[in-house]
C-alpha cells in the first residue's frame, strides 16, 4: 500500500508531481473545498506532509495527524513549522537547503541593479510612448557600490561573490565573523548601512522581526538602496514606506513583504522600487532541485532512515 501524504501547497514541476503520485497517495489540501472533511477521512493515514516555506504547518493540523513521521518543506524557511512539536514527536522537519542560493542571489544582484538603473521605470518609459517627450533622470551605477550583506550564510556569500565581481567592496554583519571570508565584518546594523550604498538582506534569521527599522535606513542615508531576499519580515515596512515618501534612502528592491501577498499600496506607485512576488527561487532548474530533495525526504523517512537534511532529528 503507497504511504499518504498530504499536500499543503502546489509543486509546480510536472516531473516532481507525477513521481509524487507514483510513489504515494497524494491529497492535495490546497485543492480541497472542504479541508476539514479531509483531514477526519485521511489524517490517520498520513504519514508525510510537503508544504512551502511560507505555508508551513500548525501545530494544529499536526495534532490531527497521529502517523505524521516527516515534513518536508519545499524551501528553505521553517518558521511556520512549529519545531518544538516535531522535536518532541519524533517528525523530521527537512528543507532545501543549498537548492536554492544561486537563483537568490542572482536575483539580489538583479534588484540591486534594476533598482539603481531604474530598468523597469526606464522599460514603462518605452512602453507609454514616452521616448523623446521627456527625458528620463540620470540612473546610479552599479559597480563599485560599497556593498553591505545582512547575513553571510549560503545565499550571502554567493551575493558577496557576484558584488565583488563588479567591483564592489563588500561588508557584512553577522552573529559572528567568519576566518575563511576576504570581506571586512561589521558587529552592528546602524554601522553597516552607514558604511554601505546598498544594503542586502541575505539572513534566515527566522525569529528576527523589523532589524531593518527607521535607525538603520538613516544611516543608509539618502543615496542608500535596500534589497531584500530574505524574510519580508526582517524589514519594518512602515519605516521603510516613510523613510522612502521622504527621500531619505534612495530606493528599495523587494522580493518579500510581512504580510503577502499584500504589499504596502504606497510602493506601487514609486519608480524607485522595484518589486518581486517572492519569487527568487522560481526557475526551473532550481524548482526541480528542491522538488527532488523533497522526494529524496519522503523516500528516507519511509524506508526508515533519517533524513539527511532533517532539521529537528
Amino acid at each position: 500500500m503507497k504511504p499518504h501524504v498530504l499536500l499543503l501547497s502546489p509543486v509546480l514541476i510536472p516531473a516532481i508531481n507525477q513521481q509524487l503520485d507514483s510513489l504515494y497517495t497524494v491529497h492535495r489540501y490546497f485543492e480541497h473545498k472542504d479541508q476539514p472533511a479531509l483531514i477526519e477521512a485521511f489524517g490517520a493515514q498520513i504519514r508525510g506532509v510537503v508544504s512551502g516555506g511560507h505555508t508551513g504547518i500548525s501545530r494544529a493540523l499536526m495534532e490531527q495527524l497521529p502517523a505524521l513521521e516527516v515534513v518536508a518543506v519545499n524551501g528553505v524557511g521553517t518558521d511556520a513549522v512549529d519545531m518544538a512539536y516535531a522535536r518532541d514527536h519524533g517528525i523530521h522537519v527537512t528543507a532545501t537547503f543549498g537548492a536554492l542560493t544561486e537563483d537568490v542571489a542572482d536575483l539580489a544582484i538583479g534588484l540591486l541593479i534594476a533598482t539603481c538603473r531604474e530598468i523597469a521605470r526606464g522599460d514603462r518609459y518605452v512602453r507609454d510612448g514616452e521616448w523623446g517627450n521627456s527625458p528620463l533622470p540620470l540612473a546610479r551605477r552599479f559597480s563599485g557600490m560599497r556593498v553591505g550583506i545582512v547575513g553571510l550564510g549560503r545565499v550571502g556569500r554567493a551575493v558577496a561573490i557576484r558584488a565583488a565581481a563588479f567591483g564592489c567592496p563588500i561588508s557584512y554583519t553577522d552573529l559572528k565573523a567568519f576566518d575563511d571570508v576576504p570581506y571586512t565584518f561589521v558587529a552592528g546594523l546602524e554601522e553597516l548601512a552607514r558604511d554601505s550604498d546598498a544594503l542586502i538582506l541575505a539572513a534566515a534569521a527566522d525569529k528576527a522581526e523589523g532589524i531593518i527599522d527607521a535607525r538603520v535606513l538613516d544611516a543608509l542615508g539618502k543615496d542608500g538602496y535596500v534589497i531584500n531576499v530574505a524574510r519580508g519580515k526582517l524589514v519594518n515596512e512602515t519605516d521603510l514606506v516613510a523613510a522612502l515618501v521622504d527621500g531619505r534612502i534612495a530606493g528599495a528592491g523587494l522580493d518579500v513583504f510581512v504580510d503577502e501577498p499584500n504589499v504596502p499600496a504606497a510602493l506601487l506607485g514609486m519608480h524607485n522600487v522595484v518589486l518581486q512576488a517572492h519569487r527568487a527561487s522560481a526557475t526551473v532548474e532550481t524548482r526541480t532541485h528542491m522538488g527532488e530533495m523533497v522526494l529524496a525526504s519522503l523516500a528516507a523517512t519511509f524506508a526508515g532512515q533519517k533524513p539527511g537534511n532533517s532539521l529537528s532529528t
